[in-house]
């Protein structure tokens, strides 16, 4: 019943609209003091009193807003059932939906609200910034375009440049669309891939991303430090040697910039790269239009030259990295600063809005400034079609046109530079002089301004990337041993420990020294993260979930498909022993998470993706028409709570794994309005045992008003098309003599039901009870005793029955044992009492425990189309199983014992069961020992009517209200099919004492025929005094085995 608790009045609601605010004062009347689910709840929202709200932002919102009380809507039981108004006070109300409650949400406002974090818009944070056109305006543009440039000639340097473009606008693309279906949080690339691919490849790639952007720090300082280096060599100021002074300066660069980064001046320092970068563009312009001086046409600039233009224009490949996808790869990290914005999320004011606009802007400009600076665009002349390929620097090379014994363009322009480009001793043009920017442009210094504004602001960008990414990462707790880094510091949660960490990557790749050799490492790792995020956007569009609703619609799913697709060739084009081993990290990550299975949900669209696929295989499969041969044993165990019986589910699980269906049924009985909450909570709870023990089962339960016909509701509705259980297998009621006749009733009344819906049935006995059932009773017993002194005294008018129930506590199942005692003259006292045994002792049973080499022995006593041989041979194929041996016992005469086994034994190889062990008992149809006879009689004394024989009418009427009972007629009826099973006992205590397993034919009571504590009577004397467990099985009498391939 829900209880409204009432107080002061409190304040009309102030939600987003709300009817109640158009009306008049007199008619607004306020709320009586109800909260529901810690919210205060409009009166007269529609101009009546109701507790439903309106629509509003904080009723789907995860968290809530700075300062903000908490708000919710009203539960369905709020809704639904009936109010209760009681006095409110503060403290008591309780927590609905699960949420904590806090201080602000019992009212009582914080003394000092948190601090606004810094947040940016999609200017100042994605596009102008270093988030992204200044990590795409990089060391590449400065000191190795002009390099590619010469090597790749123009065409296939825009061909480079394309390509990437092409990359990375389908992966910008990409990135909008995920980044606009849903609110993004801090985190960036990893944030997005993983709560849409799930944490699986999420993960994995969060982790390559942050390492390289860590390298990519290394790289743009490499840059930065090569061109200090190139400053000092020119005024003969070397600090050691060329590689060691890079790796000096490296080291010292980025450091200052740690401290920038830790001192949060970055944001000035952007600026100023970023106007610094502009001007240097304009220089450079301005200095191709400058007449070439002697200096520097000895360095082999002209001006504009179209037949520079021309022999630029095709390739000339030198060096080791001289080919298309080797300088591909060098270039390829100068595109990958598009996610540089992205990458701090949690900093933009509205990510939705800001990664796609300052993302695509960024690729577009950063993409024409590119292609202007490798060719000609219009009238622009730069270094395509300026410099020439090989230069010698020196003054005393000018000759007159036209001079004898010169070779190559420069001839032309009145200088020789044959020598030094026959012995390739060139210091410049294009091919050998990686300042080639600062040689052309107006004023040389201002484009090492750009230079330095260039590295330095993208090795910031990437200092800054990399430690918000692995912090999300961290906070996520997928991998071991990194959650130390995930701490965060100040109001914008700054991981400074990311921050070190980064630091000792960067230079660990810095004293490296040398550019080339760093670029590509990052090229395949950024490689591999488009391709990840390109299949993010493809397969979430793919699975037509309905949660896919990004609002950026200029997005295509194939052409995502086609980025991801072209991301995985380029990487193994570019390197494919580099491509293996990025591969191969992602698949070892990928594996651990499958291995661990983190308890997380965000609703990825791999979870869409297994709905999808499970959705068209089950309605595929009822267009198939069942074959013997595709036969499988689905099963429906009656578990009650799968925990209660973990031996009958551990046996079920054993030959079921990966093979086919199963489902355990719970009947919940009781009131309905009681049960309803208990079956809601703790079925979550019952599927995470079943996940935890590993069984591959789904779990069910039914609210019925007895247990025969919550059973008769499972055989008729679980499962679904053809995916629906076969076999009812059951645990065998051990207190069938003590219990209820009722019960005794319903348990046989369910083997009936089963057989009348045509399921065979699979029946468990094991020779003592489950441990933690016996300490369950135990513990129940003595707390009984201790609390209630009726247990003992003889007041109890039968023997007090005890279920297992599960109730969710968060994460946890807590069990009880409720206790339901009946006294003389029908008084009924219920408790429930907490179960504290051990769950891992609870746990333990012995078809999770290897075998060895014990035997399966298999009574195929009648035939009952083979299932009584399938599931022991599906059960020897498991690894814990595997060393039995199987032993098939047969009935027979002692006459015929040689053919009556050949037949078997060749029926069994037609079946290809590799059961070649067979014994026939020939013995089966002997007269049982006096004393087992005795005690069976003895056994079914207490259920006879002792009627004398009396005829039908009058056994009836002595057995009105009372149908287990046994008449002397049915006693002799069936004699001889119970001296059968006192025999068969007999047998198996002889042949099967020590057997690991024995499985024997489940014999059949005729419906209506035989009393049900008849049919009990047979089961407990067959199955009586052996060790092993005894699994009684009988198929539905259809063929479940063939020997035909068709």
């Amino acid at each position: 019943m829900a209880e409204l608790p009432c107080a002061e009045p409190l304040p009309r609601c102030s939600g987003r609209f709300t009817i109640s605010t158009l009306l008049s004062a007199d008619e607004a009347v306020g709320c009586e003091g109800t909260q529901l689910s810690g919210s205060s709840l409009c009166t007269r929202t529609f101009g009546y009193n109701t507790v439903d709200v309106v629509p509003a932002y904080e009723h789907y919102a995860n968290s809530r807003g700075v300062g903000e009380a908490r708000r919710g809507r009203p539960s369905l039981a709020d809704l639904h059932s009936i109010l209760k108004v009681r006095p409110w006070c503060k403290g008591c109300w309780p927590r609905f939906n699960g949420l904590p409650d806090t201080e602000e949400g019992a009212g009582e406002p914080s003394s000092a609200p948190a601090p606004e974090p810094v947040r940016f818009g999609w200017v100042k944070g994605v596009m102008v910034s270093i988030r992204c056109m200044l990590n795409i305006w990089g060391v590449i543009l400065y000191l190795r375009l002009p390099w590619i440039t010469a090597q790749a000639g123009i065409a296939l340097t825009w061909l480079i440049i394309l390509m990437s473009v092409t990359v990375t606008t389908i992966t910008g693309l990409s990135i909008s669309a995920i980044s606009t279906n849903g609110k993004v949080k801090s985190g960036g690339t990893y944030f997005l891939i993983s709560r849409s691919l799930g944490p699986e490849l999420g993960g994995s790639i969060g982790l390559i991303f942050a390492f390289a952007n860590a390298v990519a720090v290394a790289m743009h300082t490499v840059g930065f430090a090569e061109t200090v280096r190139d400053l000092l060599q020119e005024h003969n100021s070397l600090i050691v040697d060329p590689t060691n002074d890079i790796r000096i300066i490296g080291v010292l660069t980025v450091t200052v910039l740690l401290g920038i980064s830790l001192a949060g001046m970055e944001w000035e320092a952007k600026i100023l790269f970023f106007l610094v970068i502009l001007v240097s563009f304009i220089n450079y312009l301005v200095g191709t239009v400058i007449p070439a001086s002697a200096e520097k046409q000895a360095k082999g600039f002209f001006s504009y030259r179209a037949d520079i233009f021309a022999q630029n224009f095709v390739p000339d490949w030198r060096g080791p990295e001289g080919s298309f996808f080797g300088l591909f790869s060098i270039f390829f990290p100068s595109a990958t600063g598009i996610l540089a914005g992205a990458n701090i999320s949690g900093d933009l004011k509205d990510p939705a809005v800001a990664i796609p606009k300052g993302t695509l802007m960024a690729i577009f400009w950063t993409t024409v400034s590119y292609l202007v600076l490798s060719a000609t665009i219009v009238p622009l002349c730069l270094w395509g079609a300026c410099v020439l390929r090989d230069a010698s620097g020196s003054l005393n090379d000018s000759v007159a046109v036209g001079s004898p014994g010169c070779e190559g363009l420069g001839c032309s322009y009145g200088w020789n530079f044959t020598d030094c480009a026959q012995r390739q001793s060139c210091r410049y043009g294009l091919s050998n002089y990686y300042q080639v920017m600062s040689m052309v442009s107006g004023f040389g210094p201002l484009i090492t301004a750009g230079i330095f504004g260039a590295t330095l602001s993208s090795a910031l960008a990437c200092l800054v990337s990399a430690p918000k990414v692995f912090q999300c990462l961290c906070k996520d707790q997928l991998y071991p041993l990194i959650g130390f880094f995930g701490k965060g510091y100040g109001k914008n949660s700054e991981p400074i420990r990311g921050y070190m960490l980064t630091y000792v990557i960067a230079i660990g790749f810095i004293l490296i020294a040398e550019l080339n050799a760093i670029a590509p490492i990052i090229s395949n790792f950024f490689l591999c993260s488009y391709a990840l995020i390109n299949f993010s956007c493809f397969h979430a569009s793919i699975t037509n979930s309905p949660g896919w609703r990004p609002s950026f619609r200029y997005y295509s799913k194939w052409a995502a498909l086609f980025g991801a697709t072209i991301s995985v060739v380029i990487m193994f084009l570019l390197t494919w022993w580099a491509a293996l081993i990025a591969l191969g990290i992602v698949v070892f990550l990928l594996g651990y998470v499958l291995y661990k299975k983190p308890d997380v949900n965000w609703g990825s669209s791999m979870q869409a993706s297994s709905y999808n696929l499970a959705l068209s295989y089950s309605v595929g499969l009822s267009e198939v028409d069942e074959h013997i041969k595709n036969y499988r044993p689905q099963c429906l165990v009656l578990t009650g709570p799968p925990n209660f019986r973990p031996a009958l589910v551990d046996f079920v699980g054993t030959f079921t794994k990966n093979l086919s269906l199963m489902i355990c049924g719970n009947v919940l009985i009781g009131p309905r309005k009681q049960k309803v909450p208990e079956a809601r909570q703790a079925s979550d709870g019952h599927t995470r045992w079943l996940l935890k023990r590993k069984i591959k089962a789904f779990y069910t339960n039914v609210l019925a008003e007895d247990l025969r016909s919550g059973v008769q509701m499972l055989l008729q509705a679980a499962g679904l098309g053809k995916m629906r259980p076969n076999i009812v297998a059951l645990g065998y009621k051990r207190d069938w003599q003590a219990a209820a006749p009722q019960s005794l009733e319903d348990y046989v009344g369910i083997l009936h039901d089963a057989f009348d819906f045509k399921h065979g049935v699979c029946l468990l006995r094991l020779s003592t009870q489950h441990r933690h059932r016996s300490v369950l009773i135990r513990d129940a017993q003595s707390l009984l005793q201790h609390r209630d002194p009726l247990w003992g005294a003889g007041f109890l008018h039968r023997a007090p029955r005890i279920q297992g129930l599960g109730v969710q506590c968060g994460k946890k199942m807590v069990l009880f044992a409720a206790v339901t005692v009946v006294l003389r003259g029908g008084a009924v006292l219920m408790s429930a009492f907490p179960f504290a045994a051990d769950p891992e002792q609870q746990a333990s049973t012995i078809f999770q425990s290897q075998q060895g080499k014990k035997t399966i022995d298999i009574y195929w006593l009648f035939d009952d189309g083979g299932l009584t041989l399938l599931i022991p041979y599906l059960l020897g194929r498991k690894k814990r199983w595997g060393k039995c041996k199987i032993r098939v016992f047969v009935g027979g005469q002692i006459n015929r014992m040689d053919e009556e086994r050949k037949a078997i034994v060749s029926l069994l190889s037609k079946f290809r069961l590799g059961f070649h062990e067979v014994h026939v008992v020939p013995d089966i149809n002997q007269q049982p020992r006096p004393e087992h006879i005795r005690r069976f009689d003895e056994l079914i004394a207490p259920f006879r009517l002792n009627d004398g024989f009396k005829d039908e009418a009058a056994v009836n009427e002595l057995r009105h209200g009372c149908p287990w009972k046994i008449s002397d007629e049915e006693v002799h009826r069936h004699r001889a099919k119970s001296l059968r099973q006192v025999r068969l006992n007999e047998i198996l205590l002889d042949y099967s004492r020590d057997a690991a397993l024995i499985a024997i034919t489940l014999p059949i009571g005729r419906k209506g025929r035989c009393p049900s504590s008849l049919y009990m009577a047979w089961l407990e004397t067959l199955s009586q005094d052996l060790r092993p467990p005894v699994i009684l099985i009988r198929g539905n009498q259809e063929n479940v085995l063939t020997f035909y391939c068709q």
